[in-house]
């Protein structure tokens, strides 16, 4: 790595990595960013919620500009491949470099939003760059409801412009983002005694590309629940089965790609689940041949099972699971190929005595957002079950006479004579939350090229991340007086 340009970025990114952060476990890195001020002796401080706000003044000939805000969040989605020994709370991220790409050894590579971070510290360390005022802002909790964002206080920030370093595609700067709803279910379970003449299997779903849950939820990438619930249809109506175990997806914000559970046939209908499982792995590997061409389907002989899940539950779970919808809703009417609504069926966990299922939802339309939120509400309430949301977050309205755009599109020309794309995204971002409390902020995002974000196969283009930084210092030398 330490021959990767631009070296300083490259340097703080692979400090970054050794430093575990995983969502709401952000001690670690809070604690390296302080160090962090301190080493170089900026003004530094911390708010109750965990967010760090680090200062550097103006370089010479430029303390007459506007001050300027660069933010990214701490916080990463920790996700590893299937049988790869990872410790979220304890073990280092271990970067590998393929070609023109980095990416992590069996696990996410916290790029996002590490990159981001690693660009703001190179900025503060560095002596050799032309800026005004600069306030560099590391958030905590994005991945898993915003919480950091929400809780920033008015005057904590100075600054009327702000460059959100939280962004996936290079060559793209964005200036409006989707509003987020999380719905979960909860169903209350009783073990019973599985009764003689059962045999127990596991089946399962492995090798999905699995991704995130707002920039490729149009993508039709296979969803392990959806897949794994097909199978249990069947194995549960026709051939009178009976699960014990289910644990399928991970984070909320992640489409998901693994599923694994433990199920129960009579020993009279061994031979017909078996036989059933060859024509459903094949069925599925076809329809999915083109966009997951890794998919994985296991049946496995199993130690008996002691207990299984009430036939009453396991009946109300599985037509749930499928009512449920899950992908696109909407596409945008005003912007041609933006998805406007989706909904993520993301994970089912059994925690003590009840099956909690989590979804999370996004759209750019206020009221559609709620409106599909009440519909995953409802299919679970059908079912029984018990359904809450959390609080949400806005979206960002595009603005497409920006200051801070009109600038970041001249200095893009400029650098690499051409124009770039400028859009809004699904996925999303803290701006709209950081309006609420800074209704005045002036705001774009941008970042190099990542892929597979949320997933073991997230990825950076290194060669953009060059490009990402010469960008971000023109548009801090072009920024207007104050």
């Amino acid at each position: 790595m330490k021959t990767l340009k631009p070296e300083l970025i490259w340097k703080y990114f692979y400090e970054i990595c050794q430093v575990p952060r995983p969502s709401k476990k952000e001690e670690k890195i809070i604690k390296y960013l302080l160090d962090f001020g301190k080493q170089h002796k900026l003004e530094t401080k911390k708010d109750a919620k965990g967010n760090v706000l680090i200062c550097k003044p103006a370089t010479k000939k430029y303390e007459g500009l506007q001050s300027v805000i660069l933010q990214s969040h701490m916080d990463m989605v920790c996700e590893s491949l299937h049988g790869v020994k990872y410790n979220q709370d304890k073990d280092p991220i271990i970067p590998v470099i393929e070609g023109d790409w980095m990416k992590a050894k069996g696990t996410t590579l916290g790029a996002d939003d590490g990159i981001g971070m690693a660009a703001q510290l190179a900025l503060l360390a560095s002596n050799d760059v032309e800026h005004g005022p600069i306030e560099c802002l590391f958030t905590v909790d994005e991945e898993t409801g915003l919480t950091g964002a929400k809780a920033l206080q008015k005057g904590f920030l100075k600054g009327n412009i702000l460059l959100n370093l939280d962004s996936e595609d290079e060559g793209e700067i964005f200036i409006g983002c989707a509003g987020g709803y999380d719905t979960s279910a909860s169903f209350d379970f009783k073990k019973e005694k599985l009764s003689a003449g059962y045999s127990t299997f596991t089946l399962s779903v492995l090798g999905l590309k699995g991704g995130h849950s707002g920039d490729e939820i149009h993508k039709g990438l296979g969803n392990s629940i959806k897949i794994m619930n097909r199978f249990l249809w069947h194995t549960i109506f026709s051939l009178k089965g009976k699960i014990s175990t289910i644990d399928a997806g991970n984070k909320r914000n992640a489409i998901p790609r693994e599923a694994i559970v433990s199920l129960s046939v009579p020993d009279k209908n061994v031979k017909a689940l078996q036989d059933f499982f060859t024509k459903f792995e094949k069925d599925v590997r076809t329809e999915n041949q083109v966009v997951e061409p890794t998919l994985v389907l296991k049946l496995e002989k199993a130690k008996k099972t002691a207990f299984v899940i009430d036939n009453k539950t396991t009946d109300k779970l599985v037509k749930a699971l499928y009512a449920c919808p899950h992908g696109v809703i909407a596409m945008s009417q005003d912007i041609p190929g933006l998805v406007e609504t989706s909904t993520n069926l993301a994970s089912v966990k059994m925690v003590k005595n009840q099956i909690v299922v989590a979804t999370s939802q996004r759209s750019s339309v206020e009221s559609s957002k709620y409106d599909i939120a009440n519909m995953v509400e409802s299919v679970f309430l059908l079912a029984g079950a018990e359904a809450k949301h959390s609080d949400g977050y806005p979206g960002w309205a595009p603005d497409t006479k920006s200051k801070i755009l009109a600038i970041s599109k001249a200095s893009y020309k400029r650098l690499f004579k051409k124009e770039p794309v400028i859009r809004a995204i699904h996925a999303g971002l803290e701006c709209g939350l950081f309006l609420e409390k800074y209704p005045t902020l002036d705001m774009i995002s941008f970042g190099p090229t990542l892929r597979g974000v949320h997933t073991p196969d997230e990825k950076i283009e290194i060669p953009t991340v060059q490009k990402f930084w010469d960008l971000m210092l023109d548009i801090l030398k072009n920024i207007p007086k104050a």
